[in-house]
């Protein structure tokens, strides 16, 4: 077995680019392929939010989606899309545990906020900009 050190910056890519597919999948594909963005918006208002906020939310979504799986910025796009998940579980806070029962449970978001915390912990992994950025940065060793 490999030392956890090798392995680590895998790990943290495999989370990322996980996590950045999710957040596009959920933005891109839920909320403007099936809801729209009209959809979306009223159901934000339905719930005594602004209705310009499920907007945000989409733009933070597939934005946030996208830099993760670049890997670009990776420990604070973790952090920022943190309120959104916490949002996510105060809605579903009412309807108990399991995200199986009517309205879906806090489990889901609440282990969503979990795993980007961890990202933001270890930040960026293998194949990410983070790194291109952080080598450019770097003085050349004579």
């Amino acid at each position: 077995m490999p030392e956890t050190s090798a392995t680590t910056p895998y790990a943290a890519a495999l989370l990322r680019i996980a996590q950045g597919v999710m957040f596009l999948a959920h933005g891109a594909v839920l909320k403007l392929g099936t809801f729209g963005l009209a959809g979306t918006m009223g159901y934000f208002a339905s719930i005594g939010y602004p209705a310009a906020l499920g907007a945000v939310v989409i733009a933070a979504e597939i934005l946030g989606g996208l830099a993760l799986i670049a890997g670009f910025a990776t420990r604070w796009v973790s952090l920022a899309l943190v309120p959104l998940m916490l949002g996510a579980m105060l809605q579903h806070t009412g309807n108990g545990w399991l995200f199986n029962v009517p309205g879906g449970g806090w489990e889901y978001p609440a282990f969503w906020t979990v795993t980007l915390l961890v990202q933001a912990g270890l930040g960026a992994g293998a194949w990410a900009l983070d790194g291109v950025r952080t080598a450019a940065r770097r003085p050349a060793i004579a």
